[in-house]
């Protein structure tokens, strides 16, 4: 974030007590006085979720890229920079035009009552409208159905990643409940990409695509993946290895494949490969080699996951059952608001040890004793990051090992910045 940013996004911060706010009254306002921005985007495909919808918007630009089209790209949060959250066409905004965006937003919302995030959707249209591009990647915010994201006219295609228990106080306390928040970015008429869902979220929605007439491409029903290969009604792709690790990643690629597909956007299948293997998502999953990593003895190898919620910790888990040829260590720093517990059990048996620790700037962090005790006493006090690695790294006559750094996006915006990553096009 530049410094000429920061000041106006501590006023409009100030504008509405809340980051989210899911009603659109506010911003419908907004965005007709800067000119309806938003009725002046390419081609859209709208992505939500409760994991994997930044991943899937990731394959979705890559594999966009690989076939020459300019992408324009909306996501959240940011890691280190708040540009991170904004491609134009293909780069990450530059401050100049970030600053003057905001600048104008703020001027043209004349101190009306807003809340952030809704001002932060409105940039992102401001900024896409005034720049030519073939494709807009809008990821969901929070929910679907009162998201700011929401506002734009009926796009190409939607995308639902992977559903759980996630912002429980926000969307609703089951999984039918959640599903029918995600549900509400469906459009009559416009095709709906489904990856792998629980049977009671599928329902839902299914049952939403049908009642608007939304046509709905399924995994394992109207296509699937696996590696390396994906197959629809159009026939089977092979593909080469992905660009983010993870199995659960094989989902993520999936739907991005098919909601491509069925957008009839014209996407040469000669694309789908080179693009899958080029997508690059910061801290999904992500081999650590900087600072950091220099910590720990040479043949060691330390990896960063901002996963936080108990969806996440079961995907994590499954690739760790692929990581037994070494032993793994887990370095845990939680988010007090969400469910670390929860995301901690399937973890917890396919760990070597697990260490609790907080960083100082980590916003909204468990404590140390909070965090052990979420892990049902399991966990030993790091009782930071650095100490935690230098213990690991002092262990005697430990093997060749992983680290695995993961709990909270904030933890790994923190750990990124300690290890050298800047949050810029090259850093």
């Amino acid at each position: 974030m530049s410094d000429n940013t920061d000041p106006v996004l501590a006023r409009l911060t100030a504008l509405h007590p809340r980051l989210m706010d899911l009603s659109l009254d506010r911003l419908h306002g907004l965005l007709a006085k800067l000119g309806n921005p938003e009725r002046r985007l390419p081609p859209v495909i709208h992505v939500a979720g409760t994991n994997g919808k930044g991943s899937t918007c990731a394959f979705l630009r890559a594999i966009a890229e690989a076939a020459g089209w300019r992408v324009h790209v909306f996501t959240s949060p940011h890691l280190v920079r708040f540009n991170e959250r904004f491609r134009i066409a293909g780069q990450i905004v530059s401050d100049p035009v970030l600053n003057a965006a905001m600048a104008h937003i703020e001027a043209t919302n004349a101190n009306t009552p807003i809340t952030l995030f809704e001002v932060i959707a409105a940039a992102a249209f401001h900024m896409f409208a005034n720049t030519p591009a073939d494709l807009c990647v809008l990821e969901v915010g929070l929910g679907g159905r009162g998201d700011a994201t929401n506002v734009i006219p009926p796009p190409a295609a939607t995308a639902i990643a992977s559903i759980s228990l996630d912002h429980k106080e926000l969307l609703g306390d089951t999984l039918a409940a959640i599903a029918a928040e995600k549900a509400g970015i469906l459009k009559p008429g416009v095709p709906v990409a489904i990856g792998a869902q629980p049977p009671e979220v599928l329902r839902v929605l299914l049952d939403r695509a049908a009642a608007i007439g939304a046509p709905a491409v399924v995994r394992g029903r109207d296509w699937d993946i696996e590696p390396f290969r994906f197959t629809d009604s159009h026939g089977t792709l092979t593909l080469p290895p992905l660009g983010l690790p993870g199995a659960h990643q094989w989902d993520n690629a999936g739907i991005a494949i098919a909601a491509l597909r069925a957008s009839g956007l014209g996407l040469p299948d000669a694309a789908i490969g080179p693009g899958v293997a080029a997508a690059d998502w910061p801290a999904r999953l992500q081999h650590l080699r900087g600072r950091l990593a220099a910590m720990l003895p040479p043949e060691w190898e330390l990896w960063l996951d901002g996963g936080h919620n108990p969806g996440a910790g079961a995907a994590l888990a499954e690739h760790l059952q692929g990581w037994r040829d070494r032993p793994t260590h887990l370095v845990v720093g939680l988010n007090r608001a969400k469910d670390g517990a929860g995301f901690l059990r399937p973890l917890i048996p396919e760990a070597a040890s697990v260490w609790a620790i907080a960083e100082a700037e980590q916003h909204a962090a468990m404590s140390v004793d909070e965090a052990i005790a979420a892990s049902g006493g399991v966990a030993r006090a790091g009782p930071t990051l650095a100490a935690a690695l230098a213990a690991l790294a002092a262990l005697p006559n430990a093997p060749p090992a992983r680290v695995l750094i993961c709990g909270s996006l904030y933890l790994a915006a923190e750990v990124l910045k300690a290890d050298g990553y800047t949050g810029r096009p090259n850093g």
